[in-house]
């Protein structure tokens, strides 16, 4: 009963790592749409500009000014790879939210072995 004990003890700690991990893939893609929110209200303002306005680029305490293909290929490019990342974010989001339930599950197959055994966990069984 005591290994049943511990091996519930073993998951429960591996289940709140888990969990840990979860929210900090969660963290990590909000603020990859946050990214791809920003670049997107770029691309709107490029789209608004007419024809010969100047573009400036902050570098630094610098404005240096920009060709407006080449600020628009730049937006367009980082775009491609936010949406590459959040992608990716995703499938590492639903990676762990499977292991999560195979987790929940075990946990749940352990505290059903130790329910078998005669006492509910954290109790002793008292032997007659």
């Amino acid at each position: 009963m005591a290994d049943v004990q511990a091996q519930l003890q073993a998951l429960s700690e591996e289940y709140q790592k888990l969990q840990q991990e979860l929210q900090t893939a969660i963290d990590s893609r909000q603020k990859i749409e946050a990214q791809r929110q920003e670049n997107l209200g770029v691309q709107k303002e490029f789209d608004r500009l007419k024809d010969g306005e100047s573009i400036y680029k902050l570098a630094g305490p610098i404005l240096l000014k920009q060709d407006k293909v080449e600020a628009e290929s730049t937006v367009k490019g980082r775009l491609e790879f936010i949406g590459k990342e959040l992608e990716r974010s995703e499938d590492h989001i639903k990676e762990i939210q499977e292991k999560l339930e195979k987790k929940k599950g075990e946990i749940i197959q352990a505290q059903a072995g130790l329910q078998a055994t005669g006492a509910a966990p954290g109790k002793a069984a008292v032997k007659a």
